[in-house]
């Protein structure tokens, strides 16, 4: 805060839960002023997260004369329009970019006023396919303005982003050490792909979750479980990004008022769920991206609070179980779960996540056929100009190479092209 409103440009990386939407916040309703439409721009990757961005500064600012307005995708183009046109409540704008750059687009906003733009989530942005569209709106601000790019985690290519947008930022890491909060329990439970939706079931009905997230790769997945656990008379919502926005918002809804015990969700949804009592995480799905795990975590033990998160964890996944705890900085340890019987394989399984070799031993119950490896995919350029070269030897034999010499490397040029034809 204090660099912000000393009028520094930002790169700020902390961990999730600790009000990096307040630290960027209230500098923002300290400064603005309140009969100069769109001063402030903040960019957020999901609807989600722009909604709960929107609703934390209607919060802390309700004693100010400064208000947001949200622009998102989902929501009819009249009704933001009509929200845009109070003069009493545009001095901030929070959207997702392809909404914002519709709206700019459409001449519905300017960025004439803007003094501060802010990335809020940048890495995710970044991931999820908004590289241009960032790109495409700050190359519109050709004034003097202060830039904030906010975090959990930085990448090279944010630096390189930051390096291009940004004057003389000041860095702000808050995150050492472990990336995640040291109130959430961290646990895995080993489990045979066929076994999954059993274990969680067992879970579900065998510990107090009072308010759990349960993590999901698929949309598919994410209905399916949604009917299996409601099925089982689990209470479950499901939300992802082919539900209508109403829907959506129905279901965000219910979980702010804690109106809902179980919500099963997508990745979408990781970034944009920032409500207070959320005990359980459950990744049910251990994400390919260990970033994506860190963010999903990050729903629970939120402003001092604690939480605990598991993770359901097949034989095949150890080396991705070794990459989370790698960049978390962290040994997950193990969760025993006795009264919890593995079965057998049903007939003709195939377990379509088995890509990797190696992984977890899963202790106390059958084994996950053993496949033989898969040979990794060659290349056949990049191993034409990478030959292996042999070793100079003591003693080398003058009568096959020159003076004795024997080559270490490979020649500094070689020709890879087509071979001329003769014709002209």
């Amino acid at each position: 805060m204090p660099a912000i409103l000393a009028g520094k440009d930002i790169m700020g990386q902390a961990k999730t839960g600790t009000g990096k939407t307040a630290a960027f916040s209230l500098p923002l309703l300290h400064g603005l002023e309140k009969d100069v439409p769109f001063q402030a721009l903040i960019l957020a990757p999901t609807r989600e997260l722009a909604v709960q961005i929107t609703h934390e500064i209607e919060e802390l600012g309700k004693f100010t004369p400064i208000r947001p307005v949200c622009l998102f995708g989902g929501q009819a183009i009249k009704t933001q329009v009509g929200k845009l046109s109070r003069p009493d409540s545009n001095q901030i704008i929070v959207g997702t970019p392809g909404r914002v750059i519709d709206m700019l687009d459409r001449r519905m906003i300017h960025l004439n006023n803007v003094r501060f733009i802010i990335l809020d989530e940048v890495d995710r942005m970044l991931d999820i396919g908004f590289r241009d569209d960032i790109r495409n709106i700050l190359e519109r601000v050709k004034h003097e303005h202060q830039t904030v790019f906010v975090s959990a985690t930085i990448s090279t290519e944010i630096d390189k982003l930051a390096r291009k947008y940004l004057r003389d930022p000041e860095k702000i890491i808050v995150a050492s050490g472990s990336l995640t909060v040291s109130l959430v329990d961290q646990l895995y439970l080993t489990v045979n792909p066929w076994d999954k939706r059993r274990l969680l079931v067992h879970l579900l009905k065998h510990e107090e979750a009072a308010l759990t997230l349960v993590f999901c790769r698929l949309k598919r997945v994410v209905d399916d479980l949604t009917a299996l656990l409601n099925k089982h008379d689990i209470e479950a919502y499901s939300i992802h990004g082919d539900m209508p926005q109403s829907k959506r918002n129905s279901v965000m809804q219910r979980l702010r008022d804690g109106n809902l015990s179980v919500l099963v969700a997508s990745d979408l949804a990781a970034r944009g769920i920032d409500v207070d009592g959320i005990t359980h995480v459950i990744n049910y799905d251990l994400p390919e991206d260990p970033e994506v795990y860190v963010h999903r975590i990050g729903r629970t033990a939120r402003a001092g609070r604690k939480g605990i998160a598991w993770a359901l964890v097949t034989p095949e996944q150890g080396e991705l179980l070794t990459s989370i705890e790698l960049l978390i900085n962290k040994e997950i340890p193990k969760k025993e779960y006795p009264d919890f019987k593995a079965s057998d394989p049903p007939p003709g399984w195939r377990n379509p996540d088995e890509r990797k070799e190696g992984g977890l031993q899963l202790v106390g119950g059958p084994q996950a056929p053993d496949l033989p490896p898969k040979a990794p995919p060659v290349n056949r350029i990049a191993a034409s100009t990478n030959l292996q070269v042999p070793q100079a030897v003591a003693a080398a034999d003058a009568a096959k190479f020159p003076g004795g010499i024997v080559p270490t490397k490979m020649p500094p040029k070689r020709i890879f092209g087509r071979v001329p034809s003769g014709r002209k």
